[in-house]
């Protein structure tokens, strides 16, 4: 499985905005300097994001885009499956979708296990997690 580039640059783009002071407004120009994101590709990103309720935005001068919520109820999962859709590995990985062979299917139980866990992994880090992980990664006293 293969996350796209707007899968990658909305995890950036909401990272940054949650790296700002809470209810901190950020304009589209302002996430595409600091990021190297285009402008038009985040406002491409930031419809799903909206309708997701991860991000909010406000129109005019003083206006911009923030997270909808708070940073621990927001999930990488979450706006993964908002840009990209579905994060299963095959189409039969989920209950719903059917297939001829799928009572003979000798890897459909390889394909359900690993969209089980691909699922456990990002919807168990949420923005809250990163913005602590950066934090303490950006400290000038951090070694590894």
């Amino acid at each position: 499985m293969r996350i796209s580039t707007k899968g990658r640059y909305s995890l950036e783009a909401v990272l940054y905005m949650s790296l700002l002071p809470r209810n901190e407004y950020s304009s589209t120009r302002a996430i595409a300097e600091n990021t190297d994101i285009s402008e038009g590709y985040l406002e491409q990103l930031f419809i799903p994001l909206r309708k997701a309720g991860i991000v909010k935005g406000i129109r005019g001068p003083q206006g911009g885009y923030l997270p909808a919520k708070p940073l621990k109820k927001i999930t990488v999962g979450e706006i993964l499956r908002a840009v990209e859709g579905p994060l299963e590995p095959v189409a039969c990985a989920v209950k719903n979708n059917f297939c001829a062979k799928e009572n003979k299917c000798l890897s459909r139980t390889i394909w359900k296990e690993l969209h089980k866990e691909i699922s456990r992994c990002v919807d168990s880090i949420t923005m809250a997690d990163l913005v602590k992980a950066y934090t303490i990664m950006d400290n000038p006293e951090y070694q590894i």
